[in-house]
């Protein structure tokens, strides 16, 4: 139940604050949403700009959403006790996956833009497009996005409710009932995103391919979710929220995921790179061959460098983890490796010149970034902080790790 104050006189309210995010969030993300629509149509030669900082930003607002939903499936499918009192910001962040699909709007009506495949002219004499037409194309594509948006969305609005009504009825058959329905959810949550990051990411160099592709955005995208997940609850308490309820131990287990999903992005980047590198096949070497010239080849440093060797070394010593400051910090140095990475995957191809530097980017960023911050914190404006009446909250409470 909103409000609600434990024995500790913890406020697990998120109460005026929300007010407060929201109006901030909405007026920049209008704003930015509206810099972000004169730069790219008012002003002559930026529509491809425009759909491709589209793209990069709705990527990874996309990749929070989808790490959040995760999150809540994990914690389900392994009984976990220590996350509770972190899950229901972790459930209200996953549901923002109807504002995700209103964002993707832009992305349909720039298909054309984006998408090689998506112009027949391109496709027409080409043997390896034509081959996969009957995949790649617009309609076959809208109805696939429809899928992922419906299993996103439905589940992750299950997973909301279900969970605040145990606030309300405290009813120990809510827990069960959602563990046993979170592994089919995983099964279909797994495909979507696979799927997803093909269409969305590695369709636009159509000749590439890589089977191993949907797991690297997937480890990204929990990555930065733990990350975000951080950074609010840090946001949260600076502001007298949730200040008993998540103590140092939480924070050592959330810095524990951080590190580790640094070293599984790595190991899958390097996975994928090792193997096309080693198998030395024009079709699939192509797509490193661009990000290794004409300026992205310091991107590409700064992704083995900057995503993976300093955060590695960041992170491994234990007091670090335990540290709000300090782990506040590394939240939220990985949030900006995570966009560099959306950015590197999905902009190369579409200036193999050189890196683009252009206000759009920071203009998508800002406009729906604030509209996605402000509606997390909607979300949370009439509900607890924490799942109240959970069975496994005491437990979580008073979790210490050995």
């Amino acid at each position: 139940m909103a409000g609600h104050v434990d024995a500790h006189n913890d406020n697990w309210s998120i109460g005026g604050i929300a007010d407060g995010v929201s109006r901030i969030g909405i007026v920049l993300g209008v704003l930015g949403l509206a810099a972000a629509g004169f730069l790219g149509f008012a002003q002559e030669g930026n529509t491809e700009h425009f759909y491709s900082a589209w793209l990069v930003n709705f990527c990874f607002f996309l990749s929070i959403t989808l790490g959040g939903l995760f999150f809540v499936l994990a914690q389900h499918l392994t009984g976990a006790t220590w996350s509770v009192v972190v899950r229901r910001l972790a459930e209200v962040v996953a549901s923002n996956a109807w504002l995700m699909l209103l964002l993707f709007v832009p992305i349909v009506l720039g298909m054309k833009t984006l998408f090689p495949w998506a112009n027949p002219e391109v496709v027409s004499g080409d043997h390896i497009l034509e081959g996969k037409a009957s995949f790649l194309n617009q309609n076959f594509f809208l109805i696939r996005s429809g899928i992922y948006f419906l299993v996103w969305i439905l589940a992750s609005q299950y997973f909301l409710r279900r969970s605040t009504g145990q606030d309300e009825t405290g009813d120990i058959g809510t827990t069960l009932s959602m563990e046993k329905t979170a592994a089919p959810i995983t099964l279909l949550f797994a495909v979507t995103v696979t799927f997803a990051s093909f269409d969305y990411l590695m369709s636009l160099e159509p000749h590439w391919f890589s089977t191993i592709f949907g797991v690297y955005y997937f480890a990204g995208s929990f990555l930065c979710f733990v990350a975000f997940l951080s950074a609010t609850v840090l946001f949260l308490q600076g502001r007298g929220r949730m200040k008993a309820a998540v103590t140092p131990e939480h924070y050592y287990d959330l810095g524990k995921w951080m590190f580790a999903f640094t070293v599984f992005w790595a190991y899958i980047g390097f996975s994928q790179y090792f193997l096309i590198w080693y198998a030395n096949i024009p079709e699939e070497t192509g797509w490193y061959y661009v990000r290794q010239n004409n300026g992205w080849t310091t991107l590409s440093w700064i992704m083995l460098i900057g995503h993976f060797i300093i955060p590695f070394l960041g992170l491994l010593p234990r007091p670090i983890k335990k540290n709000p400051v300090t782990l506040g910090f590394w939240a939220v140095y990985i949030m900006i490796m995570h966009w560099l990475d959306v950015f590197w995957i999905a902009i190369p191809n579409a200036y193999p010149n050189g890196i683009p530097f252009h206000p759009l980017y920071i203009a998508c960023f800002l406009g729906m970034g604030g509209l996605y911050v402000a509606f997390v914190a909607l979300g949370l404006k009439n509900r607890s902080l924490v799942p109240a009446r959970d069975p496994r909250l005491p437990e979580s409470l008073a979790f210490e790790n050995a």
